[in-house]
């Protein structure tokens, strides 16, 4: 029989209230298979920590602190926004990959991330067939966007809408309290850089009879005609809320909240759709107003996240040891939904190469027919995603989350400078 190989694991991009329950997921699943792999190493800062050979022994962490991942926030052992460039741009990054592969016996690749990871991780899948070194890469879901493709939700999206959904609501009910003589429009801004999924969380609370309008990615900005929205729900309800996605933009393309700056992924930097759409209002009608950016805030929210989603970013986790385990290679667990009422799903498996770089947007079928709300079939898509509350333990009136204690491996090659 072969001798286990050793694991490497890895968070990216923007990091979610449950990110480190997959991180809880994979690590767990691997140590109750301990006769095909051997240790699990994490990479410090993402991708980063395999080139620049920072391994991280998760081995040293004792199965208490490891189980608390699943209920503690952010990545317990650092993202980046770093993109492998092509083998023809860069061989020199996929040789040291193989370098610190080889030295750390390592034949098992575990990517949690985006639409930019499955990239990478699909990149890595290659190693074997372009340079020769045998490795398994697994993507592990993960995008508050939503906007994978194939699966029907992305773990961390439903934890950042019910965040969304409730913030959006208690803000309402402030404004409805003040709207007879000082505030009449409230704009939250959420992420969403081309789909709307997060913004369209928003909409929920037209159930509680909230006046909202929501502002997506996928419908350009007419200003005329939302003006004429709020002007319309503020002298029928006395105020009215405001959901705008960041990537809101106008006929031509421009984002309301384009800085004129890039990512270290080439993307556009955004933000200040808030006060853009706020200050409309205020030129417009005169409204008093007030605006917020929910920024990390949406994203690192554990104490409300959904049941459902942390559920599901462990399976994701643990599906993905047992894909590598059955020979998979170059492929990503997903969340394959049964049916709405009672809500059941599945896990499946997608090959990378139908998910790397493919974003998915919002169905036109799940946007009102005016652009500024969300169908009914769009709310049947998201309640089930925001069941359920998980909260953490409490100490003193604080949640209790894991901070590992992070011990790094010996390195065993030369440092290896970033480009």
């Amino acid at each position: 029989m072969a001798a286990a190989k050793n694991a490497f694991y890895a968070q990216s991009g923007g990091v979610t209230a449950v990110i480190n329950a997959s991180a809880c997921g994979v690590i767990e699943t691997a140590r109750a298979h301990t006769e095909q792999i051997g240790k699990v190493y994490a990479g410090r800062n993402g991708i980063i920590g395999a080139l620049t050979e920072e391994l991280i022994d998760t081995s040293q962490e004792s199965a208490e602190a490891i189980a608390l991942l699943r209920s503690t926030p952010a990545g317990a052992f650092g993202s980046c926004r770093y993109k492998l460039k092509s083998l023809d741009a860069n061989r020199q990054e996929y040789e040291r990959l193989i370098a610190v592969f080889k030295a750390h016996d390592i034949g098992y690749f575990f990517y949690n991330g985006g639409g930019d990871s499955a990239d990478t991780c699909f990149k890595v899948s290659q190693l074997a067939q372009s340079m020769g070194y045998p490795i398994q890469a697994i993507h592990v879901p993960k995008t508050v966007d939503n906007d994978l493709p194939i699966t029907d939700c992305c773990p961390g999206f439903g934890s950042v809408a019910k965040y969304v959904a409730v913030s959006a609501l208690e803000a309402s009910f402030d404004v409805r309290s003040m709207a007879r003589t000082s505030t009449k429009v409230f704009v939250l801004e959420v992420m969403g850089r081309h789909a709307g999924w997060i913004a369209a969380a928003g909409g929920l609370i037209e159930d509680q009879g909230i006046p909202v309008v929501v502002l997506f990615p996928e419908v350009p900005f007419d200003e005329q005609k939302f003006i004429a929205r709020v002007d319309a729900l503020v002298k029928q309800h006395g105020y009215c809320t405001v959901v705008v996605s960041e990537g809101c933009h106008h006929p031509d393309g421009t984002f309301l909240a384009e800085q004129g700056s890039k990512d270290a992924f080439g993307h556009a930097q955004l933000g200040g759709a808030a006060p853009v759409v706020a200050g409309i209002v205020k030129r417009a009608l005169g409204y008093k107003f007030h605006w917020a950016v929910a920024d990390y805030l949406q994203r690192a929210a554990r104490h409300i996240a959904s049941r459902t989603d942390v559920q599901q970013a462990y399976e994701v986790g643990a599906a993905a040891v047992r894909l590598a385990l059955a020979g998979h290679n170059a492929v990503m667990p997903t969340i394959e939904r049964v049916s709405d009422a009672p809500y059941q799903y599945r896990i499946g498996m997608a090959p990378l190469s139908e998910v790397a770089n493919v974003e998915k947007f919002m169905p036109r079928d799940f946007i009102t027919d005016d652009g500024f709300g969300i169908t009914e079939a769009c709310k049947r898509y998201l309640r089930p995603l925001i069941q359920g509350e998980d909260p953490p333990q409490f100490r003193d009136g604080l949640p209790v989350y894991a901070t590992l204690k992070n011990l790094a491996v010996p390195p065993k090659l030369p440092a290896f400078a970033l480009r």
